[in-house]
């Protein structure tokens, strides 16, 4: 797994990629020049406490690892947590997350087996 580290990366992605948003999650992408996936994980404070964020974080980063070689190629994908997820995080499952984001990833043909 490739992360996205510096703030310069993430401004990139989220002032020229696009966006797309769920239910519970926004994100943001944009091809990249190199031959890899990169990813990146931003719960914002406004989201919860740092026990909420970190959850959200592992919820996020397991959807990932699931799919991570089903994702194209070539692409930096920003995960962000809206501020409902947050809230609903006692009760928010793995399987929700997931639903949430292939719906979105789905929308967007970010997946290999699907057509351009």
């Amino acid at each position: 797994m490739n992360n996205l580290k510096k703030d310069r990366e993430f401004q990139l992605i989220y002032n020229s990629g696009r966006k797309s948003f769920g239910y519970y999650s926004l994100i943001f992408f944009k091809k990249n020049d190199q031959n890899l996936k990169r990813c990146g994980f931003v719960v914002s404070k406004k989201t919860g406490n740092a026990v909420c964020r970190n959850r959200l974080k592992r919820l996020f980063r397991e959807y990932y690892r699931k799919y991570e070689e089903q994702i194209k190629d070539n692409y930096d994908i920003i995960f962000v947590a809206k501020r409902n997820a947050g809230e609903k995080v006692k009760t928010l499952k793995y399987q929700d997350i997931e639903k949430d984001l292939l719906k979105v990833m789905n929308h967007n043909k970010l997946f290999k087996n699907q057509g351009k």
